[in-house]
């Protein structure tokens, strides 16, 4: 019964949580793999035993998975248990009193201010249509820190020049209001006078499809830019500008977008509404990456950290 009680959990998250398919697709993996590993000790993901996921857990740490893939795959069993007993599937939570290996949270990669000028004006040398649309999409990803999913799925309908803003819908199918800088509404107007070199053939049976995207394709199935393709043409862009394509990256420039604010005397309630995070904390790593700077500018700068010398304190 496993598959079906899979089937269910994941009808459940798709229509009253509202998760995204990439989040479906994590959760079926991890849950058939949790079957997949019970099953092998003649036990059935539906009735196991608090005894019976703690060894599950065993056995994942045994195979050497890092404590935040560790961590998802519980939490995926939480969700899943509960699930279960409020559909009364079952009359108990066998992961309710368990905790996974605490997650170090990694700081976020940042760029300075200067680096994302490099990449713009190398963008800005760039000719023709596709130095128009990747400009756009830059100008886009950096003024309004969006995720690059929204990005490239971006309605034609949602950019109007005369309100000064785009409608984006985030995580969950909830919508957000993201005001434009001057140089990004310019550099959309720019695009749009080029953006039919990006469309299938008007009689294409995928022009319709394409049609309603502010970034389409001429061949990718959805109808729209790939996450996959403006990354890659991210990449080259940053190697072009004499940087680190290690360091560059969609999710990096939406990074740079919320450190940059906060560093210019945006409160941090603005930023989570404006990055789409449903709670402050999620936006609250951005703080950390100002605290790691200014303390590395006092190390650096301040004339108290080293004596004549030149040695440090």
């Amino acid at each position: 019964m496993s598959a079906r009680s899979i089937d269910l959990f994941l009808d459940m998250m798709a229509a009253e949580r509202g998760a995204a398919r990439n989040t479906l697709d994590a959760y079926r993996r991890d849950l058939e793999d949790a079957a997949r590993r019970l099953g092998g000790h003649g036990v059935g993901l539906e009735q196991a035993q608090t005894r019976d996921v703690e060894a599950l857990l065993v056995d994942l740490a045994a195979d050497g998975l890092s404590p935040a893939t560790a961590a998802r795959r519980l939490s995926a069993l939480k969700r899943y248990y509960r699930f279960l007993l409020k559909e009364g599937l079952r009359a108990d939570d066998p992961a309710k009193t368990l905790s996974g290996p605490k997650k170090s949270r990694p700081l976020p990669k940042v760029l300075s201010e200067s680096e994302v000028e490099a990449l713009f004006d190398t963008a800005d040398r760039m000719e023709g249509a596709e130095g128009l649309r990747l400009r756009a999409l830059l100008e886009l990803l950096y003024a309004g820190g969006l995720r690059v999913s929204e990005l490239v799925t971006l309605p034609l309908s949602g950019f109007a020049r005369s309100e000064r803003c785009l409608i984006v819908t985030g995580k969950g199918g909830k919508e957000r209001l993201i005001p434009l800088t001057d140089a990004a509404l310019d550099a959309v107007e720019a695009y749009k006078a080029a953006r039919a070199e990006h469309l299938p053939a008007p009689k294409a049976p995928a022009y319709g499809k394409a049609a309603r995207y502010l970034f389409p394709s001429r061949t990718a199935r959805g109808g729209h830019l790939t996450r996959e393709r403006f990354a890659q043409r991210l990449k080259e862009l940053t190697l072009a500008a004499g940087l680190d394509p290690q360091r560059v990256s969609p999710h990096v420039m939406r990074h740079a977008f919320a450190t940059h604010l906060l560093a210019n005397g945006a409160d941090l309630r603005s930023v989570q509404t404006l990055l789409g995070h449903a709670d402050v904390s999620t936006t609250e790593i951005y703080t950390h990456v100002l605290e790691a700077r200014l303390k590395a500018l006092v190390h650096d700068a301040h004339p108290l950290s080293h004596d004549e010398t030149g040695s440090e304190h």
